[in-house]
């Protein structure tokens, strides 16, 4: 339960801030029409909670200790961080501020990065501060809002929206099929070369379906990546086979340039897309909610 003196802390705090950016004890007293005593035995009531000097008052000048400076620079952003949440919180306030986004690869390349014209238009006190990268990173060391991330999630106390999901294909280009063959079963996949990852997966092999029992082949090949559009450019180029979200892949099956493989041994899993973001500790930016609102509105996963 919070104590009164707690309430009391970031009006502590707006007193100090006054009397250092004023110059003095009086003049912090007439603007807030306190009186100069007052704000002595205030900033004294602070010092002892504290157990630090902040003020010298051996001058006639107002002099700050290395604590009380300390103090004064943190004291400035706090009372910064809690104006900027009483606008947010305001009724119709536009949220504004910095929006630091962690995403997937393909998510970011094919969805994300083609919004952001619209949602800075509609949003112009929003920055977006991205980083596209398909390692899974902690929200709280990385200072992240939101991260996109394609897959199951691992447990966490983090909150979750689902922007879609999408079927699993593997692929490969025509020139490779041309070169190497098209493997008609699981056996015969093992004669090819399986663009693989580099990083720790919820399954090491790619899940398929043979005589109706699953089956996990393991991907094996001369090059491994860390992020799913690296594998997507060296299927294209012929490198080799790779297995990807359909929605990464669909506008190059499309257009001939990819051609999926072994559908019939397909076990129709599919990888959902997910923002996840902190919130239990209570009410959301404007700014955040704003962001994964538009993008909970504008993808449409295919």
């Amino acid at each position: 339960m919070m104590s009164r003196s707690d309430t009391n802390r970031s009006a502590e705090m707006e007193v100090f801030v006054r009397v250092v950016e004023s110059g003095g004890f009086s003049a912090a007293a007439r603007s807030f029409r306190m009186t100069p005593s007052a704000v002595s035995k205030l900033i004294g009531r602070l010092e002892a909670r504290l157990g630090a000097r902040l003020v010298n008052r051996s001058t006639r000048k107002l002099q700050l200790t290395a604590e009380g400076q300390a103090f004064y620079r943190r004291s400035v952003d706090i009372l910064g961080d809690i104006a900027e949440a009483e606008r947010e919180a305001a009724s119709g306030a536009a949220p504004r501020g910095r929006v630091r986004v962690n995403c997937n690869v393909p998510f970011g390349l094919h969805y994300l990065l083609p919004l952001v014209p619209r949602f800075v238009a509609a949003h112009p006190e929003v920055q977006l501060d991205i980083v596209l990268s398909d390692q899974v990173i902690d929200l709280l060391e990385q200072r992240a809002d939101v991260a996109i991330r394609v897959g199951p999630l691992r447990s966490s106390q983090l909150m979750v929206r689902k922007l879609g999901e999408s079927r699993m294909v593997v692929v490969a280009a025509p020139d490779y099929l041309k070169r190497r063959g098209t493997p008609k079963t699981l056996a015969e996949l093992a004669a090819h070369n399986l663009i693989s990852f580099n990083f720790a997966r919820v399954f090491e092999g790619w899940p398929f379906r043979e005589n109706g029992k699953a089956v996990t082949f393991p991907a094996s090949g001369n090059v491994q990546v860390g992020d799913g559009e690296s594998a997507r450019q060296l299927a294209l180029a012929g490198v080799g086979i790779a297995r990807l979200a359909l929605f990464h892949v669909r506008p190059d099956i499309q257009a001939g340039k990819l051609r999926p493989v072994l559908e019939p041994f397909n076990p129709g899993d599919t990888e959902a897309i997910h923002a996840v973001f902190l919130g239990q500790g209570g009410p959301l930016p404007a700014r955040t909610r704003a962001f994964i609102d538009y993008l909970a509105e504008h993808v449409k996963i295919r």
